[in-house]
């Protein structure tokens, strides 16, 4: 499948650009960010309205929550390993989760997919290489919070030391905001308080930046709420999209 436009009859020549899949839906809300980000970049990029080849496949969030909750990784798995494979049938080069927990299963998808996926740890950890910090604080679901795949990529690729907070319960309730709030499209006052709250906490123990791992969090706070480096996971994998789409 061609990703460019030949100079012929009323089209203009138009830059080769790889074409780039999404798997989006986790939520719909944070897929749209992506979406927003990789199009405007693109456009400031080239000064025109030249838009990115995209396909998106988008999953059903409502399912995947009930897969997670239930311990169904592996069928989280076969769900992420065929949407790629829809994303290759519709001529992408790489793939992205538009989301931080299914980097939980990353390998394993990653091993049975035609094309390469692009790891949102790599774009965290690059970012917080770039600031030479060296101990950072994470925040996301309790499955990125109390599991690996994000945290041992960062201690292993970049050096870069990880804490989350302390408490299960306080785990619990930032995974509670994500489900329930915040992927929903739930903007509260005083759930901005609280996540506010434990990134101070954080900062107490030490981290030096912090590490916004849910795509759903940039919605409702930012650097402006923060004083250490704030890291938008959805933003920072959302440039390592568009790095990919121009070749870069």
């Amino acid at each position: 499948m061609m990703n460019n436009y030949k100079s012929s009859g009323n089209y203009s020549h138009r830059p080769l650009l790889r074409r780039l899949g999404l798997i989006g839906g986790l939520s719909w809300h944070s897929t749209l960010e992506y979406y927003i980000y990789l199009n405007q970049t693109i456009n400031d990029h080239f000064g025109n309205n030249t838009n990115p080849p995209l396909v998106l496949v988008n999953l059903d969030q409502y399912t995947m929550h009930q897969l997670q909750q239930s311990d169904h990784w592996d069928v989280i798995t076969e769900m992420l390993i065929e949407a790629c494979d829809q994303l290759y049938q519709g001529g992408a080069t790489a793939a992205m989760f538009c989301a931080n927990t299914p980097h939980k299963v990353y390998h394993d998808v990653q091993a049975h997919s035609r094309i390469p996926i692009l790891h949102i740890g790599d774009a965290t950890g690059a970012a917080i290489r770039k600031k030479s910090l060296r101990k950072v604080g994470l925040i996301g679901t309790i499955f990125t919070m109390e599991e690996p795949f994000i945290a041992k990529i960062l201690k292993d690729h970049y050096d870069i030391e990880v804490i989350v907070p302390d408490k299960k319960e306080d785990r619990k309730k930032l995974h509670m905001i994500i489900q329930k709030e915040l992927s929903l499209g739930i903007l509260k006052p005083e759930t901005k308080k609280y996540i506010l709250d434990q990134v101070a906490i954080l900062a107490t123990k030490g981290a030096e930046g912090i590490i916004l791992g849910c795509t759903e969090f940039p919605l409702i706070v930012g650097q402006d709420d923060i004083k250490i480096p704030l890291f938008n996971t959805t933003m920072l994998h959302a440039q390592m999209g568009v790095d990919f789409i121009l070749g870069i």
